[in-house]
């Protein structure tokens, strides 16, 4: 079947959410100018690039006000943080993207540690397997073109520095991704982590190599 998102009758956009899956999720922490921290979950998140090491989250305008307090944090001191959601923090993930009123430590909310970060101001996630210090390099702002379209905000970061959890690393210092079992978004209300595994080796020489 072909679908136009334009006429297609009933056309529900929660439809890209159902195609372009599992999406890892981006638990980002940031902090405004005057020091109150927040912590929220983005599933329109990923890996830009390796060299340089850049990470992108994505947006939508709420309805209540201007900007969600994330972005708003990210472009007033330009840093945040990426933790990666383990499927044992999944619960604390969910409470953690309640709206809840402005202001409020969703770290407090949700019971989770803070940790300090080293190159950056926001906290991290303690628990968290693996969390990526970022420096905001680019923002980007999608407008809608058609009714039922809301703005967007794309925000570029550069990773400045990597914690990672000491039983995830292994003996060669690669991060294993089994053992971090990280939460991924699907459609709807579904998640899921880590399922089959298969190595396959790519048949071609980078060059250079």
């Amino acid at each position: 079947m072909f679908i136009d998102p334009l006429t297609y009758p009933g056309f529900k956009r929660s439809i890209f959410n159902a195609i372009v899956a599992p999406r890892p999720i981006g638990w980002i922490s940031t902090m405004a100018l005057d020091g109150r921290v927040n912590l929220a979950p983005f599933s329109q998140f990923n890996l830009v690039s390796t060299a340089p090491p850049v990470v992108m989250f994505a947006c939508n305008t709420p309805e209540d006000r201007e900007q969600k307090d994330t972005i708003a944090n990210v472009i007033a001191i330009g840093e945040f943080v990426v933790n990666l959601v383990s499927w044992d923090l999944r619960e604390a993930m969910n409470l953690t993207s309640m709206p809840l009123p402005h202001g409020t430590d969703e770290f407090e909310h949700a019971a989770l540690e803070k940790a300090a970060s080293t190159h950056v101001r926001p906290p991290r996630v303690a628990a968290s397997p693996a969390s990526l210090e970022c420096r905001m390099i680019q923002r980007v702002d999608i407008a809608p073109d058609y009714p039922g379209e809301t703005p967007s905000t794309v925000i570029f970061g550069r990773v400045v520095g990597l914690h990672l959890r000491e039983d995830c690393v292994d003996a060669d210092g690669r991060f294993d991704t089994v053992k971090a079992r990280p939460l991924t978004r699907l459609g709807g209300f579904q998640y899921a982590t880590v399922g089959d595994i298969v190595e396959m080796r790519a048949p071609f020489v980078r060059a250079g190599g």
